[in-house]
């Protein structure tokens, strides 16, 4: 459905504006309370916004532990699927989450992807046919002061290679 949909919508809108608004306007995303604030035009920089609301304050006041990993959780996966295109299969593989500290006020994520890290990413993929990389992760205050560390690994394979693994 997806898929689908996101090939309608680039008849219309950019891939970054596809990308905010669908994430932003989805009802499953919507309830993590995570909202993106920014998508580069090449989708290799997202921010996500997680505010503090009735809708995530835990018994103690603080962002409920499972809303900062839930508005996190799925965005460096289809990232990827969407930088990378058709030609792989990328899914999330592992994830640690560390609190540091209570986020008592708004929490802030920034999802980075360097060039440089495509360009291994294909290289390796074409040389090896799949590859696993670790993503690492801060949800902060607006200051910086970390109240979650993530770390999440992703699987990256070429689309032709996994179809004929998932047979075997």
């Amino acid at each position: 459905m997806y898929p689908k949909a996101v090939k309608f919508l680039r008849l219309f809108l950019s891939d970054a504006q596809i990308f905010k608004y669908g994430f932003n306007i989805s009802p499953m995303y919507r309830r993590t309370t995570g909202r993106l604030t920014l998508v580069s035009k090449d989708l290799l920089r997202i921010d996500v916004k997680i505010p503090l609301s009735f809708k995530n304050k835990n018994y103690v006041g603080s962002i409920f532990g499972g809303s900062l990993y839930a508005a996190t959780d799925p965005i460096f996966m289809i990232q990827l699927i969407h930088i990378l295109g058709d030609e792989y299969v990328v899914w999330d593989k592992a994830s640690t989450i560390q609190y540091k500290r209570p986020a008592f006020s708004d929490a802030f994520a920034t999802f980075q992807f360097t060039s440089e890290e495509i360009k291994f990413i294909k290289r390796k993929v074409n040389d090896e046919k799949e590859l696993e990389i670790v993503k690492e992760l801060n949800i902060t205050d607006v200051d910086g002061l970390i109240f979650t560390a993530l770390t999440k690994t992703l699987y990256i394979a070429d689309k032709e290679f996994y179809k004929a693994k998932k047979r075997r």
